[in-house]
């Protein structure tokens, strides 16, 4: 079995899964959303002192797994570096109380291998991994083969939610806010503008869009939030849209997946199947509860290299708070 710990952010995660056959036999999540929603986002100290509380309460609860460990596998990279630390240590001491290797995990493949929990992996696919850190369009042939060829220029599609959300003081995380409060909204009623619309970057970029909200808020009262929420969650979804009908002109799509924590979004999922509709692509998408940050999907990545001998020595594990694939 392998031993997966996440802890890039706001979640403190352990999992345990089979090797042979790729069953997930343990997984437990504590989220901190209740102690960072009084400051409307992650404050990263406060981070680190809870995920020092919680992860060894729910280390404990494996403990009975510990003979039949193979490797100890944790996100190393990207990730707010005083809570990746935390992970990382427990992970060393680990390696050390039991004499088993190391595997350091890129947090963003982790999100692609999402798809994959006690599955076997499908390649080659087109990825689209939006979360409160990243907004990125991916061709993924392997785990050693990944290309990014789109990114975003400023704020990720998730975070352009929490910000929004933050700026009608509506609590955090603000992406499930927002999401629930343009159900009942207009989303013709604020004709913001589509960033990028006019450029030929594939590229996404939502601080004017984000800029454009708050300029709608100045003026607006709590009856039209509703109204603005719906407006911007439809431009922020159609960059996204228009973008890769742009990029699919000369790269058209097979197998298509949308990863990370965003992609629990609805409304997001129903126009990329639209869109994907007179391709005749297949839609991936992950169970929604491995959508946002997990060590699930750690440990999936684990999987595939621990087969590989892929081990990191002790000396040489670090953490990086940005990293690209």
């Amino acid at each position: 079995m392998i031993l997966s710990i996440e802890s890039s952010c706001d979640d403190s995660a352990i999992a345990i899964t089979e090797i042979e056959t790729k069953k997930l036999l343990f997984h437990k999540k504590i989220s901190q959303e209740l102690e960072h929603s009084i400051y409307g986002g992650v404050v990263p100290e406060l981070a680190a002192r809870l995920h020092a509380e919680a992860l060894p309460k729910i280390l404990e609860q494996v403990e009975p797994y510990f003979e039949q460990l193979k490797a100890v596998a944790v996100t190393s990279t990207p990730g707010l570096a005083v809570t990746l630390v935390e992970g990382v240590t427990m992970a060393k001491a680990i390696s050390i109380a039991l004499n088993i290797p190391l595997i350091a995990v890129n947090h963003l493949v982790g999100h692609i291998y999402s798809l994959f929990i006690e599955k076997e992996a499908e390649f080659p696919l087109t990825v689209l991994l939006v979360s409160g850190g990243h907004t990125q369009v991916m061709q993924v042939k392997s785990l050693h083969n990944i290309e990014t060829v789109a990114k975003s220029m400023d704020d990720s599609f998730g975070e352009s939610f929490d910000k929004v959300a933050k700026m009608m003081n509506l609590g955090y995380p603000g992406g499930p806010i927002i999401e629930q409060m343009a159900k009942d909204g207009d989303r013709t009623r604020y004709n913001f503008t589509i960033p990028l619309s006019q450029s030929p970057l594939i590229a996404f970029s939502y601080s004017g869009l984000k800029n454009a909200v708050r300029v709608a808020l100045e003026s607006a009262g709590e009856d039209d939030y509703k109204d603005i929420a719906a407006s911007f969650e439809h431009i922020a979804t159609m960059h996204i849209v228009q973008k890769l009908k742009k990029y699919f002109k000369t790269t058209s799509p097979k197998t298509f997946a949308i990863v990370g924590g965003a992609s629990a979004n609805l409304y997001l999922r129903d126009e990329i199947k639209k869109l994907l509709k007179p391709h005749n692509a297949k839609l991936l998408l992950s169970e929604f509860k491995y959508c946002s940050d997990n060590a699930a999907m750690i440990g999936r990545v684990a999987l595939e290299m621990y087969e590989k001998k892929m081990f990191t020595p002790l000396e040489k594990l670090s953490t990086s708070a940005k990293s690209s694939i």
